[in-house]
């Protein structure tokens, strides 16, 4: 049962991850070969027909160079994700296209905003200060990971690149960053042994019993049904009175 647990764990860690990058290759596969143009289901910002490129703008790329720059860090990212945050990574990743797809559509260049690179953004501001917030140092270690793969990103959420959404990368930053503030209660708590509880008393401790005071191992210890209180054995003495005759 617990190998059937481990599998179904593993699986959603490796295997969502790698089927969602594995469709965008498709989508892009099938544009190329039956000559379809997807471009025009991308967000265009501030208009109704925009708005569907809210679901769709992050299964569209423009080119297999564009496609193959988002597919590693959203591969990496995404089981980064199905691995720490494992009750939440549906939510980060599903609300994350929605709002910050609905942000780029209010502050974005009126152009076709298209490809992941939102979500990857979601998913690395998210990673990056849910660790910070929780304080654990497995969480931290993998905040500093981020920075150290992909700190250089953060430049791109600046207009330094033409014909590039930055206003999407910004959006996946905030949203994430957002992401990170409201789903506190999911941030996993250090872990707090016993002796570090408050209420914790040494003469309750099990552990501490197999130990006499001056620190030596006792192997097996008596139960109280096992301990029979030793008595001392009684003298009894018995004195007998005799009247005798006076002379």
């Amino acid at each position: 049962m617990r190998d059937q647990e481990q599998f179904k764990y593993t699986t959603g860690v490796i295997g969502f991850p790698v089927f969602f990058v594995l469709f965008l290759w498709i989508v892009f596969w099938f544009e190329v070969r039956f000559g379809f143009r997807f471009n025009d289901f991308g967000i265009y910002p501030r208009t109704l027909s925009g708005l569907k490129g809210i679901l769709f703008s992050p299964f569209i790329h423009s080119s297999m160079e564009h496609l193959y720059h988002n597919s590693i860090p959203l591969l990496v990212l995404s089981m980064a994700l199905f691995y720490f945050y494992r009750e939440i990574s549906w939510k980060v990743i599903i609300y994350g296209i929605l709002f910050s797809g609905f942000l780029t559509w209010c502050i974005g260049r009126p152009a076709n905003h298209i490809g992941a690179s939102g979500l990857i953004y979601v998913l690395m501001s998210f990673i990056l200060f849910k660790g910070i917030f929780a304080k654990h140092f497995r969480l931290i270690a993998l905040s500093l990971l981020v920075v150290f793969l992909y700190g250089s990103m953060i430049w791109y959420i600046f207009p330094i690149k033409e014909n590039m959404s930055w206003e999407g990368h910004l959006s996946g930053l905030i949203v994430g960053f957002v992401f990170a503030l409201l789903f506190k209660k999911s941030i996993a708590k250090p872990k707090k042994y016993k002796w570090e509880e408050e209420d914790y008393n040494e003469d309750d401790d099990p552990f501490l019993k197999h130990f006499d005071e001056n620190g030596n191992f006792i192997e097996h210890i008596k139960e109280s049904s096992e301990i029979v209180e030793e008595k001392p054995n009684k003298i009894i003495i018995n004195y007998q009175f005799k009247k005798t005759k006076e002379d």
